[in-house]
This record gives structure tokens, sequence and C-alpha cells, in this order.
């Protein structure tokens, strides 16, 4: 007989090696994949994980890493602190979306003008967009106890709905012919989000996910209110004793996972994106939750994490391109990430035990 039997107390061991050992299992499950569709294992894993950091194109991979870890790690960090208070924000995707298009539009307002304020009110309004969205699940939970899993889940179609509208109708280029999108805000100068560093991919996305991620851990580990999320997640009754008010954590969590989320939209349409578009939504959003587990819902872990699944978008991308592997199952070699992340950190808190379960001999009744 095989059962779990409940930790005492959190194994700190098995918390440290779950992702590690999460990501080999990943390797292992992924190759059995690789190899079912016909290709070779190794080359497909040597293709994505090394390929692209020490291969002999690496010089223009490595760029491209942080172009896609940036957006992954700036919305990561906010989810981490909602899902740290026990606050479930599954629709970043649709805050990404939102505050994408709330950017754009603000920007295009003003277009051909070419003034450095541009840029600038368009990152607020991104941000603000993404902040409004996300307080709709906050103040409906806060209001009404609604879930805010559903709700946050079920505004990210939405917002799909709202962004192929934008891209057809209200923000498509006037001057354009064929597919429908806005204007290339990369191509604008005023509005263009562009590398700080030629040929090394850092753009303002990437600036700011690094203040996000020095923000948020010095919030986890020096205020207050990283204190009252932490302690909300580990104990929510002893938090309310403590004169935590939950209503106003699940305001700020939403609020900021929002923010960030609204910011990552805006960096990407003004740069990698270029343009509002029916097919923007790349999926950031939902791969942001991996990335924030990987992480173990700690600032500088999502780094590693956010660099790790960013790895796996550029070598998927080049393995598709030269081993003619589906994107299908690329995405699928990214879910197993999460899939074997939950099944190995149930170790965290749980020991296997093998054989029949111990039971107490009958010491007899009364008499």
């Amino acid at each position: 007989m095989i059962r779990l039997e409940r930790r005492p107390t959190s194994s700190k061991a098995w918390g440290a090696a779950s992702p590690l050992l999460a990501v080999a299992l990943t390797m292992v499950a992924g190759g059995l994949m690789f190899a079912a569709l016909g290709k070779d294992p190794f080359l497909a894993i040597r293709t994505i994980f090394w390929d692209p950091i020490f291969g002999e194109f690496a010089w223009y991979f490595r760029g491209q890493l942080l172009v896609k870890a940036a957006p992954l790690i700036l919305i990561a960090v906010g989810l981490a602190l909602g899902f740290r208070a026990g606050i479930w924000n599954i629709g970043a995707e649709g805050q990404y979306i939102i505050g994408a298009i709330c950017g754009a539009a603000a920007g295009l307002v003003f277009y051909p003008a070419e003034t450095r304020l541009i840029f600038p009110m368009m990152v607020v309004f991104g941000a603000l967009g993404g902040f409004l969205w996300a307080m709709i699940p906050a103040l409906l939970k806060v209001r009404f106890g609604t879930n805010e899993i559903l709700v946050s889940l079920m505004l990210v179609y939405v917002a799909e709905n709202i962004l192929a509208s934008a891209a057809v109708s209200w923000l498509r280029n006037p001057d354009a012919v064929g597919f429908p999108g806005s204007r290339n805000l990369s191509q604008w100068p005023a509005a263009a989000n562009l590398e700080l560093i030629e040929g090394t991919g850092a753009h303002w996305g990437v600036m700011a996910a690094v203040v996000a991620v020095i923000f948020a851990q010095v919030m986890l580990t020096r205020h207050l209110i990283g204190f009252q999320i932490r302690l909300t997640g580990a104990a929510p009754r002893a938090a309310r004793f403590a004169g935590v008010r939950p209503a106003r954590l699940v305001v700020l969590c939403l609020g900021v996972a929002g923010a960030l989320a609204g910011m990552a939209g805006l960096f990407e349409v003004a740069g990698p994106a270029g343009q509002i578009s029916i097919d923007f939504a790349s999926g950031y959003g939902f791969t942001a939750i991996i990335v924030a587990f990987l992480g173990r819902l700690n600032p500088l872990g999502i780094v590693a994490a956010g660099l790790l699944m960013a790895l796996t978008y550029v070598g998927g991308d080049n393995a598709a391109g030269n081993l003619g592997i589906p994107g299908a199952a690329i995405s699928a070699f990214q879910g197993m990430l999460l899939f074997f992340l939950l099944a190995v950190d149930v170790l965290t808190n749980f020991r296997v035990r093998i054989g029949a379960r111990k039971v107490a001999p009958f010491s007899g009744g009364p008499g």
C-alpha cells in the first residue's frame, strides 16, 4: 500500500529541490514526447536549452532571452504577491491585454507628434488600464464575496474580444491595407520601446522588471505590508487577530498585479510586438503563473524561473524552425513544468509511505 503521510513541518530540502527535479522530469518527459513525434529527443533538448546560450548564434538568442523574460518576470512578481496571501489572480492575461490597449490608445491620440512625454504617458496609462481591469474581481470579491479565480479568468475572454474589436475598428491603422491592426508603435520614435543598449535586448520593460523585483523583495522582507501578506497566506485567522484587513489586502495585491501586467503589455506592444493586433495575446499572463510557482513565489527565484521559461520560448522557436517540432508540442513541453512542479511539490508537505497502515491494538472495553 502506497500512501501520503503529512510531515510535521514542511521540508526545506524538498522545497529547494522540487523546482530542479521538476525541470529534470520535464526534460525526460519532453524527450519522450519528442521521440514519439519522430524527433531525436537529445537533439531537441539540446536545441532548446543549450544552443540559445552556447550555440553558434548564441549572441542573438541571448538578447532575445531578456525580451521574452521581462514580461514574464514583471507579471509573475505581481502574481506572487497575491498568491502568497492566498489571493488567486488567474486573469493576468486579460490585465496584460487591457494595459496594452490603454497604453497604445493613449499614445495614438497624439500621433504623429514627436515629444519625449508620449512614451512615459503610455506607460502610466498601460499600468492604469491593467489596474482598473484587476479592480473588477477585487471589488466584486470585497463587496459580494465572489471567487476571484473565476471572475479574473472569465475577464480574460472579455479582454480578448475588446482586443479584436480594437484591432479591426477603433484602433485600426487608417492607412493600412490588408491585415487589421494599429499603427506600428515601434516605428514611431516618440512611442517606441527601443533597446537601451544595442544588441542586448534590454529595453525599458527589462528595467521595469528589475525595479519590480527589487521593490517586491524589499517589501516582503522589510515592510509591514510584506509581513501581512506572508502572515495572511500562512495563517489567515492569525492575520485577522493581528489586525490585518483582508479587503484592503485583496485590493492591494490584485491592484499591484494588474498594474504590473498592464505595464508588461504596454512594453510589449510598444516594442517587440509593435502594434495592437488580433493575435497580440501571447499567453504571457498564463505562463507567468508557471514562472511564479517555479520561482517559489520569491522575487529573486522568479528572475531565475523567468529566464528559464524564456529559454524554452527562444529555444522552442529555434527547435520549431530547425527541427520541425510543432508549436503545440513546445507549448505542451512548457506546461509540463507546472505539472511536474505541482506534483513534486506535494513532497514538501507529505512523505511517501509504503506498506500497510499501522493500527493501534484494541485494549478491550471496560470490564
